[in-house]
């Protein structure tokens, strides 16, 4: 199979085995290969249970404390002994040291296992390389770190290390950039982000030309390959507008994202990406609403951030708690679930963002978001306004076939049949509490 694509008609969605694709899913916090005491195979059939089919994996480079952000049971903090990384490692008076010019081929074999496992059950697999140092505690528990590794890379502030002016901590990125993309080179549900967060807090410039800096050295090391992998870039909390992209660069992800993250960028023809979620509680409606609007205005792909799988629970049945700053479990992806079906029920790369389909509903104090390719297929997402609203839809003249539609549990709320000759088209909708969603085709 051909590894996983830009679809030829329409970049801002994806080709995956054959299919249209749009990459939907509530995954664990990025720590299955690198915390050997999560079994990720109960984790994967909960993903694909629920029809999921995108999960986002850290490489091992950087790795969290317990109560590092906050997160109780956090999988990308494993407990002692159970932290896994490309290099090889050893135990020097009482302290853990890393040989950064050997491999560990466990490490290796549980991310090709890992990767195959997703495979087999449709899942693809987002590899983050690199990661943004938050706080020095973490960079110091960080194998690139020069107390972890005998000296063999520069001692540098944490928003230094990832730079061009570090020559052995450069040498060190390339090798193991080059090792996981050899590693992964045969499988087709793999792409790979540079790095997650960087433009946190590094110098904006020197973070760019080092980013680009390992987009070719992905592109070099895939070089013999009859088909590369996607390339995908984070960009920014919450959206910007996206200049000097890398030509190599075929995804843009953000994190926290909103509308604007897609209306920006849309011209780059790439998908754009909801890649992290967080920060609005322990309920399903803020989420939801923000995994439909995106979804709706374009974007190609949502991975929300679900906490409710720990070593413990890899079946995501931990209870998340009130510090932890995310929401996840059963009943959120069965919600999730909902809008990927709603998707994959349309020609959905024929479809494209027509918000002015829908301008008129916003005088009843509702948000509406719409794709369409006119006359044929319309896809809309409407939150707020009231238990019961009035739509004004500019449809081309057509006969068609309405349902609207609960975002929380899929059932349809109404269906009708009707022929549009010009002009506005009334839809009142039916009692809602916070959200609607309207699928309307031609016959």
């Amino acid at each position: 199979m051909k590894p996983l694509s830009l679809h030829p008609d329409n970049p801002h969605y994806f080709m995956f085995r054959g299919e249209p694709a749009v990459l939907i899913t509530s995954g664990e916090h990025y720590g299955a290969v690198l915390n050997r005491a999560f079994d990720f195979i109960p984790y994967l059939d909960a993903l694909a249970h629920s029809g999921f089919n995108l999960t986002r994996v850290f490489s091992g480079v950087y790795r969290e404390l317990p109560g590092s952000h906050g997160i109780m049971d956090n999988t990308l903090a494993p407990a002692t002994g159970d932290f896994l990384c490309p290099w090889a490692s050893r135990t020097h008076g009482g302290a853990e040291m890393f040989d950064l010019s050997k491999w560990d081929p466990a490490y290796f074999s549980r991310l090709k296992d890992f990767v195959r496992a997703a495979g087999e059950r449709g899942i693809v697999v987002e590899v983050v390389l690199f990661c943004f140092w938050y706080n020095d505690e973490l960079w110091q528990a960080s194998p690139m770190h020069p107390r972890n590794n005998g000296g063999a890379t520069e001692d540098v502030p944490r928003n230094k290390v990832y730079s061009l002016d570090t020559p052995r901590l450069l040498k060190v990125q390339e090798a193991v950039t080059r090792a996981i993309v050899k590693e992964l080179g045969g499988f087709d549900n793999v792409y790979f982000e540079i790095s997650n967060e960087n433009y946190s807090n590094h110098d904006g410039t020197a973070y760019l030309d080092w980013s680009n800096h390992i987009a070719d050295v992905i592109t070099d090391a895939e070089r013999s390959l009859p088909d590369r992998h996607l390339i995908a870039f984070n960009a920014q909390n919450r959206f910007m507008r996206v200049k000097d992209l890398h030509p190599a660069v075929s995804i843009i992800n953000f994190h926290y994202a909103e509308p604007a993250a897609v209306h920006l960028n849309y011209h780059l023809d790439r998908v754009v990406a909801d890649d992290e979620t967080g920060f609005k509680g322990q309920t399903c409606a803020p989420y939801r609403r923000e995994a439909w609007e995106f979804m709706l205005c374009g974007g190609g792909a949502v991975s929300h951030l679900d906490y409710s799988f720990t070593a413990e629970h890899p079946d995501g049945t931990h209870v998340v708690r009130n510090e932890t700053p995310g929401y996840g479990g059963p009943e959120w992806r069965a919600q999730l679930a909902v809008l990927k079906r709603f998707i994959e029920s349309f020609e959905f790369v024929k479809l494209a963002p027509h918000p002015e389909v829908a301008e008129a509903g916003k005088r009843d104090g509702m948000t509406t978001w719409c794709l369409a390719e006119h006359g044929k297929q319309y896809a809309l997402y409407c939150w707020g306004g009231g238990m019961r609203s009035t739509l004004h839809l500019g449809l081309a003249p057509g006969a068609y076939t309405l349902e609207m539609i609960n975002p929380s549990t899929g059932s349809v709320m109404r269906r009708e049949e009707f022929d549009h000759a010009c002009g506005l088209k009334r839809v009142d909708t039916p009692i809602y509490t916070e959200d609607l969603a309207v699928r309307i085709k031609s016959r």
